[in-house]
């Protein structure tokens, strides 16, 4: 007996859009003996093309870069492989990856390889959406990964989705496009559960929506249909719509470059986040945390105030100034999650001067980086 096919997606038009991210992960593009296959990444391409010919601008958020290195050398990285191991097929497969999307394009491609610290570091940050912007000047096709050679936190900002809901918000894009090897999100997983029926439209990203997605669709990827909504809320936070669609349907993208879509609309957050504020909110934090009493606490969440050092608690970790780090209050109640927020004295320093009064910082350390451990305009509270 054959399986019940899953509901359609209706179609719908797509509201206008200048500016795109797309983002094409592992299971598009891996082969299925190994290495990378243009099967399912032609397309994309075509899709993009057509996109820059109407004088839109796309920057493509792609995987891969590990599964081609795999087809180099297979026995690099068995099963359980060291993340060295890992990291070298990325290092190996990056210029597979790269010269894949260079086939389908007269354009210049370039290659931008991000890391945690790129966006940890609000210079760097910066610095990278600087690059990104005079790229797409020039009428080149950025085309952005994770620089999992030198990644640390085992491998991954998390994954190809979020960092291109990060890449969105950098690049202040309209649209957010995630190719996914399923049609869109479902009630349900359509390939168990023969009552699932399509979402063609997702005004906002509440629990019962989340609850609805399932885990990584395929070997070959490391997001399932969660990191995809967890990009979404991202990109959604500032302001950018996103689309799921899928990139194995040759029908369901070439419809997209004529601004028809088959898939889920998650519609984006009706409050843009200013672009400060967004970054502070979702760049990753280093280990550790100020702790707060609560005192301070109230200060933060009701007066809008800068975090003083009379409100300091103490520090964890060993983060630097500069830092990107996370605000908690510990009481009887339990922790609370306060704030992100740039410290303006490592926590070494923030320990010597907690309970302390402002006016004595200089007293205690032998230097001054000024009255606040972290200002107000360097805080967001979550």
């Amino acid at each position: 007996m054959n399986a019940q096919l899953p509901a359609a997606f209706a179609e719908q038009p797509l509201p206008p859009w200048r500016r795109a991210v797309l983002k094409v992960g592992s299971s598009l593009l891996a082969a299925d003996g190994g290495g990378l296959s243009p099967r399912f990444a032609l397309g994309l391409a075509q899709f993009v093309s057509s996109s820059l010919l109407s004088g839109r601008e796309v920057v493509v958020v792609s995987s891969g870069a590990v599964a081609a290195g795999r087809a180099i050398v297979p026995k690099a990285a068995e099963a359980g492989a060291a993340i060295a191991a890992r990291q070298a097929l990325a290092a190996l497969g990056q210029a597979q990856l790269i010269a894949l999307w260079q086939r389908f394009f007269e354009r210049p491609v370039a290659q931008v390889l991000l890391t945690h610290d790129d966006l940890r570091n609000r210079r760097r940050y910066l610095n990278a959406r600087a690059t990104l912007n005079e790229l797409l000047r020039l009428g080149t096709l950025p085309v952005v990964n994770e620089n999992d050679t030198v990644s640390v936190d085992e491998l991954k900002l998390g994954d190809n989705d979020n960092l291109a809901a990060i890449v969105a918000a950098l690049v202040d894009a309209d649209a957010l496009f995630i190719a996914t090897d399923i049609d869109g999100l479902y009630t349900a997983d359509p390939r168990v559960d023969a009552r699932a029926r399509p979402l063609d439209e997702v005004a906002a990203l509440t629990p019962d929506i989340l609850a609805m997605a399932g885990g990584s669709g395929s070997r070959a990827g490391t997001g399932g249909m969660r990191t995809k909504l967890e990009a979404a809320a991202k990109a959604g936070a500032a302001g950018i719509d996103t689309y799921l669609f899928n990139g194995r349907s040759a029908d369901v993208v070439r419809a997209l470059a004529h601004d028809r879509l088959r898939g889920t609309r998650i519609h984006a957050a009706h409050s843009r986040i200013a672009a400060r504020k967004y970054w502070l909110r979702h760049a990753p934090v280093e280990p550790g945390a100020i702790v707060v009493d609560a005192g301070a606490m109230r200060a933060l969440l009701e007066k809008g105030a800068s975090l003083l050092p009379g409100g300091v608690a103490g520090a964890e970790g060993e983060f630097r100034r500069g830092d990107m780090v996370e605000v908690v209050c510990r009481d009887a109640g339990g922790e609370r999650r306060i704030a992100h927020g740039i410290s303006q004295y490592s926590a070494q320093d923030v320990r010597r001067i907690a309970r302390h009064h402002s006016r004595d910082i200089e007293a205690v350390l032998g230097y001054n980086y000024g009255e606040n451990v972290i200002h107000r305009d360097d805080l967001v509270l979550l």
